[in-house]
């Protein structure tokens, strides 16, 4: 059991909340903030449009781009800071990679990269998931604007969530918190903030752990 973890990831699908829940965690907290530079990825856009097309290169971009940053951040230690709190875990390139990548040479080229690279990968020792109903991170994804993600269809958005349940199966040593949102505004409901803030912080046993905020 731990009291007091090091390295806490939040992670959730497309459009959950997650930079927005660090970044409210990081206005209490004295901790490092890891955010992905999702947005500098010029081939996105184009992803979406065509993903066939772009898939492996959209994948190989986020992948060597989150290997730099997480390489960065959590290998050179700093004083002062009592922990990690990133918006992404790295498992998410090989999850992503794995449910975009149709073609199995593809998949097989960068899964033999991936785990190259992922030798060197600090675990997190927590990882917290928000979990919304895919018709509400739909609202989510419109509501914040980025003409790219507005074609996302649900059925895309349903297989990410699948593939986030079955790697938490994969990882009984790891405490996950899959915390149910589809009621929660912790942007601007106090209470529903504490109630995550108070689970982060809480001592957590290893493996899955629901909890619903209301």
């Amino acid at each position: 059991m731990s009291n007091s973890p090091q390295y806490i990831c939040i992670e959730g699908n497309i459009g959950a909340g997650k930079t927005t829940l660090c970044q409210k965690i990081n206005q209490l907290d004295d901790c490092k903030l890891i955010l992905e530079e999702f947005a500098e990825n010029p081939f996105l856009q184009y992803f979406y449009n065509e993903p066939d097309r772009y898939a492996l290169t959209v994948e190989l971009f986020f992948l060597t781009e989150r290997h730099k940053q997480l390489n960065t951040e959590l290998l050179s230690p700093e004083l002062f800071v009592n922990y990690y709190l990133a918006d992404y875990c790295q498992i998410k390139s090989l999850l992503f990679a794995k449910n975009n990548l149709k073609n199995s040479e593809e998949y097989k080229l960068y899964h033999k990269l991936y785990t190259n690279l992922a030798q060197n990968y600090r675990k997190p020792d927590r990882i917290l998931y928000i979990h919304r109903p895919i018709s509400k991170i739909i609202r989510q994804i419109k509501d914040r604007g980025r003409t790219y993600e507005l074609d996302i269809k649900s059925e895309y958005l349903k297989s990410i969530e699948e593939m986030y349940f079955q790697y938490f199966q994969a990882i009984p040593d790891t405490p996950c918190l899959i915390l149910n949102c589809e009621n929660a505004d912790y942007l601007n409901n106090q209470k529903h903030f504490d109630q995550i803030y108070k689970l982060l912080h809480s001592p957590i046993d290893p493996g899955i752990h629901h909890f619903t905020i209301e």
